[in-house]
């Protein structure tokens, strides 16, 4: 029987079929353009909401909300369609992904007001739920042969491309050119129909293409065997996705606060600061073993915490940048290393099941903190909030930190006994 290797959402591959000659080529980079483009297109709203807040007069509250039911809604569309791509094949459902991505961006250019924004919230996050399977899938099976890292790097690496971008690009939009939440989406609509083109003109790489439509869930699993290293893992999940949900949804504008500013380009730039760092720390440590690379990211998110609560303290917005530089590199490194090593926990026939929980847990940890902090705001004020919410983070990067330093001991003891 033929080994299998898996995408980072839980979609097998058959190396079999791949080494056999499966297409490549500018497949490849369409796939990658098109991945980094969902999560740019998911990363502008970010940049936008303290616009959205002064001209509807919306609520810190109600902005995490139409945040969370983004990752509530990217988690329905995963846990439900993650699978369909190996029955349609990768090219119908990216197609159908990318439909879906331009709708949402008619309906947040046409917002007037709350309702449709939460309509083109939902319809974005099923589009990049239905996408995230075919993509982790097609850029395995379509890597360069001379490359065959490539396709995992790319995985890891896209999405914080893609938010830094988004974060900086609307950031440029809202200050400089007109009508910027119009004119930000309306270019996107421009940029998904180029990459669709792409898509159609593609050649398909899933073995098993030309199925019928079929939805078969995602079931969530966790091993009995590897509940117990599976606990002390997500922790890390917890606290990652905890800070990207703040930073996503409440982060620029503190960040303007912070910095007694007015220029809108500060909260792009600061979601770009914190995806830019994240992407540096995964691209340097990629060949790092999971579980040091976990410790290095916790130990940088400790740091970056500590140093956004200081910022907090002196009201100082220069500290501010350089804890969300350094949060960004612990960010990035932690959700790497601990993702890795949640991936070895099953065998490969259970992967999957074992994934859809980890992004349960992730999608919770990005949306519901951040709804919480949301509403503490209304009551405390951003400030007050944002100090608490750091501290609660901090404990539990402090112990995911020691749990996971045990583990790694007991790791290398069992290694070395083996």
């Amino acid at each position: 029987m033929a080994d299998t290797s898996e995408t980072t959402t839980g979609v097998t591959v058959d190396p079999a079929a791949h080494a056999a000659g499966a297409p490549r080529g500018s497949g490849f980079w369409v796939v990658g353009a098109v991945l980094v483009l969902l999560m740019l297109s998911s990363s502008v709203p970010s940049a936008l909401y303290v616009l959205y807040q002064q001209e509807w007069g919306l609520s810190s509250g109600t902005i995490t909300v139409v945040f969370a039911l983004y990752a509530v809604t990217v988690l329905a569309g995963l846990l439900l369609f993650g699978s369909l791509s190996d029955t349609l094949g990768r090219r119908p459902v990216l197609g159908g992904a990318l439909v879906l991505a331009m709708v949402s961006m008619v309906l947040f250019a046409g917002a007037q007001g709350l309702g449709l924004l939460l309509a083109a919230r939902a319809v974005q996050g099923l589009a990049v739920g239905l996408a995230t399977g075919a993509m982790g899938a097609a850029l395995l099976e379509l890597s360069p042969a001379a490359r065959p890292a490539l396709g995992a790097q790319v995985n890891s690496a896209g999405p914080t491309v893609g938010i830094g971008l988004g974060g900086i690009g609307a950031g440029l939009l809202v200050q400089f050119a007109p009508a910027p939440t119009v004119l930000s989406y309306l270019l996107l609509v421009g940029a998904f129909a180029v990459t669709l083109v792409g898509v159609v003109r593609m050649r398909e790489s899933a073995p098993g293409a030309g199925g019928r439509f079929r939805v078969v869930p995602h079931r969530i699993r966790v091993p009995a065997d590897a509940r117990g290293r599976f606990a002390v893992l997500v922790l890390t999940i917890v606290a990652v996705w905890s800070v990207g949900g703040f930073y996503l949804s409440l982060g620029p504008h503190l960040a303007l606060s912070l910095l007694r500013s007015t220029n809108y380009l500060v909260g792009g730039a600061t979601v770009a600061l914190l995806a830019g760092a994240a992407t540096a720390a995964q691209l340097m440590l990629g060949r790092t073993e999971a579980l040091r690379t976990a410790v290095l990211g916790l130990l940088g998110l400790l740091a970056g915490l500590g140093l956004v609560l200081l910022s907090l303290g002196i009201r100082s917005a220069v500290v501010f940048l350089v804890a969300t530089a350094v949060l960004g590199s612990g960010w990035g490194a932690a959700f790497l290393g601990s993702f890795r090593a949640l991936s070895t926990l099953a065998q490969p026939a259970h992967r999957g099941e074992l994934t859809a929980a980890v992004y349960v847990f992730a999608y919770l940890a990005m949306s519901v903190p951040a709804v919480l902090a949301g509403m503490l705001t209304n009551i405390h004020g951003l400030h007050r909030t944002s100090v608490g919410f750091m501290a609660a983070v901090a404990g539990v990067c402090a112990l995911a930190l020691l749990a996971t330093l045990r583990l790694a001991a007991r790791t290398r003891a069992e290694g070395s006994t083996a």
